[in-house]
């Protein structure tokens, strides 16, 4: 299993008029978390579009359980159970400033050649990467 964390400052222009997180900010967050994971690997996201891979959000759940609000600084937590094959699926844990869970979330990600339009399955550069997580 891999996971990584990255934070992100709730900004005035994300929440409602009640100063709470807009409820379709929370795949942006979610979309950011997994640039930042891939980061941390040492893979960017960019190099598979290098590549001629793209990865389109093929589903993705959301649970809120408590509001985040204005100015909060929140932690994206990504983790991924397993090594990815043709699909890559994301579990998602987002908590405020005092470590209250106020969203979780899971996205499936497939890998599509972009000059097929096909599915393919992960590069092996990425799967080299993740592999020592899953030994």
């Amino acid at each position: 299993m891999y996971s990584a964390s990255t934070q992100i400052r709730v900004r005035y222009a994300e929440t409602d008029q009640m100063s709470y997180v807009y409820y379709g900010n929370y795949a942006m967050y979610y979309e950011v978390g997994r640039v930042e994971a891939l980061r941390q690997l040492g893979f960017e996201y960019k190099r598979l579009e290098a590549q001629g891979v793209m990865m389109p959000v093929h589903d993705l759940e959301c649970k809120y359980l408590s509001p985040a609000k204005y100015d909060q600084l929140l932690t994206v937590k990504v983790i991924i159970r397993e090594l990815p094959k043709a699909r890559m699926i994301f579990e998602y844990e987002v908590t405020n400033e005092e470590g209250i869970l106020v969203n979780t979330g899971k996205t499936t990600l497939v890998f599509i050649h972009m000059e097929t339009n096909r599915p393919c399955r992960a590069p092996e550069e990425l799967t080299e990467v993740l592999t020592p997580y899953f030994q």
